[in-house]
């Protein structure tokens, strides 16, 4: 479903049942920064856990291992590029990858 539809579909249930006089009430999750929260090191011990070891459990530790981002800022005004250094990821699992939704359930 797309997110339009969704919202359109939540809003119309909710004033129907405002109209018929219904308690309306919602809980609503911001997952927004979810995937950067992830700690690799509990995240590899509930593999383990989950009896994901030996070779496996090392392809899953270099997934999430030595991995490095900085940010790229471009002003306009100035036509100047500027770029931070690099900095080690020690949170999060990576965004865009097939493992990382499931990685982020675990």
């Amino acid at each position: 479903m797309k997110t339009d539809n969704a919202i359109y579909k939540l809003t119309t249930e909710i004033l129907n049942a405002m109209n018929n006089n219904l308690l309306v009430g919602g809980i609503f999750c911001n997952l927004e920064k979810a995937f950067d929260c992830v700690d690799h090191g509990i995240l590899l011990s509930k593999l383990n856990f989950c009896g994901i070891n030996g070779k496996d459990h090392a392809l899953y530790q270099s997934h999430l291992d030595d991995r490095y981002f900085r940010t790229a800022m471009y002003n306009d005004t100035y036509n100047n590029n500027k770029v931070s250094s690099w900095v080690k990821v020690r949170h999060g699992v990576p965004q865009g990858s097939v493992l990382g939704p499931l990685l982020l359930l675990l």
